[in-house]
């Protein structure tokens, strides 16, 4: 049973039909990244949100009952509300919603400050219905975000693969950032959004519940979020310090082939690594038919890496590769999955290059900085009325606020609007956002009109647009 659509708006926007000014037919409103902390930002989720809760009748009588209940209480009084608004809708359109809504394909790379998305009404008397709308959409930015962050890391990674590991390696830079976080977002549907946003660009993940998410929302053909047998802390200290090396294994003859990850710094990492793994179960190891993942959980990753990595080195042996990097033996391998974040990758990465030590040794673990530790303001998403019809009149609306800069001087601020019927275009310096008369192809594609979606994008296509 789908929730109830009338009760996912901010409580003020139940007032706008009368604040509007009278003989207002049309809002048309548009979607932007407004900048932030990446130049662009790759557009997803959408089509989540219109199969959830737009697409066909998208709310009934008893819905409206339940909001007119609801919304009196909530303004403390009658005749806020006005459920005429949406008996109209449901008489008159049986329910589905009287707006169309444009978007660039989802998995689009789209330089921040241009349109994303438009919606406007089509019902001239559900001139009020765009903007109501606004709450739920705005929510596009979270799967946004998390896709264009995760592509970001994906940089980065692929930078460092190209400097320091062989080309047989690539191939594995699909797998290097796991996304460890389910436990860290703020619910179910936050997970299977930023969960899928990542395997946009990724195939490593812990959150099963994004591969299912793609699959019925977007069609995806397979399994995206690929992982491993892993172990937790729960299971390497149930026999205390004295009985680690009885865990360690234990842990190895459970999964004698394949990947296998392990957690190993309950007590002491480096003597994990040195005396345990690099001493007395080396023979076991270097026999596996798989890889030992060997997991730091704890301290500073750049210094716990680098220590673990000579300790690895001086006990496995290494070989050199055509870029003049080390490399371990193909039976061990290393995950850092603790204070993992935009930032400290790009460190970790160059200190391992310092030290001569392949991007190919080591892959990576992210939690709540993937899926968690991001907002709206991360890219300064926004939706905004640009276009407006009144009385006959058609009219370009826009907001030019000012602000005071560092030294007092009043300046225009970054949150002007742009104005009029837009599009998107290609042109010699990159995408643009232009007035709708202006040539040019328009990248924004109808993708829901009067409760139906125009069309969809499958898991696969989207990956493919994304690709860097």
């Amino acid at each position: 049973m789908k929730t109830n659509l009338l009760l996912l708006a901010d409580a003020y926007k139940y007032s706008h039909y009368r604040l509007y000014i009278p003989g207002t037919t049309k809002i048309y409103s548009y979607l932007e990244s407004r900048g932030g902390q990446f130049d662009n930002t790759v557009f997803y989720g959408l089509q989540y949100f219109m199969k959830e809760y737009l697409e066909g009748q998208a709310f009934t009588k008893e819905n409206v009952d339940e909001a007119e209940q609801v919304l009196n209480d909530v303004f403390g009084r009658k005749g806020v509300f006005k459920r005429d608004n949406f008996d109209y809708i449901l008489n008159t359109h049986g329910g589905q919603l009287p707006v169309k809504i444009k978007a660039v394909p989802e998995g689009t790379v789209v330089p921040v400050k241009n349109a994303l998305l438009t919606i406007e009404n089509i019902d001239p008397a559900c001139f009020w219905l765009t903007n109501f709308l606004e709450t739920l959409l705005m929510q596009v930015w979270y799967p946004s975000t998390v896709a264009t962050l995760s592509r970001e890391v994906k940089k980065i990674v692929k930078r460092y693969f190209e400097l320091t590991a062989d080309k047989s390696a690539h191939p594995a830079i699909d797998f290097v950032l796991n996304d460890f976080g389910f436990r860290g977002v703020s619910s179910v549907e936050s997970a299977g959004l930023g969960g899928s946003a990542h395997l946009v660009n990724f195939m490593g993940s812990d959150t099963v519940y994004a591969s299912a998410f793609a699959k019925k929302y977007y069609n995806a053909q397979k399994v995206y979020g690929m992982s491993v047998p892993a172990t937790e802390h729960s299971i390497m200290t149930l026999l205390g310090a004295e009985g680690e090396r009885e865990v360690f294994e234990h842990v190895l003859n459970a999964y004698p082939e394949g990947i296998l990850s392990c957690v190993s710094d309950s007590y002491n990492i480096f003597n994990a690594v040195e005396h345990l793994w690099g001493t007395e179960l080396k023979d076991q190891i270097v026999q596996r038919k798989g890889t030992l993942v060997i997991r730091p959980d704890s301290g500073d990753p750049v210094k716990t890496l680098l220590k673990v990595f000579e300790i690895l080195f001086n006990k496995f042996g290494l070989t050199v590769n055509s870029k003049g990097y080390r490399v371990l033996p193909p039976q061990v391998r290393v995950i850092q999955g603790d204070g993992v974040d935009y930032d400290s990758i790009g460190k970790i990465y160059e200190a391992l290059t310092a030290q001569k030590i392949s991007a190919e040794n080591l892959v990576l673990g992210m939690g709540g900085a993937l899926l968690q530790k991001v907002n709206r303001d991360t890219q300064k998403y926004a939706l905004k009325c640009s276009y407006s019809e009144v009385n006959g009149k058609e009219a370009d609306v826009r907001k030019s606020p000012v602000e005071m800069d560092e030294t007092g001087t009043i300046v225009k601020s970054f949150k002007t609007s742009k104005a009029g019927k837009l599009k998107l275009i290609n042109t010699a310096e990159g995408m643009k956002t232009v007035q709708n008369d202006t040539a040019g192809t328009d990248l924004l594609e109808t993708v829901f009109e009067n409760g139906k979606l125009m069309r969809t994008d499958t898991f696969e296509t989207i990956r493919e647009r994304a690709k860097i």
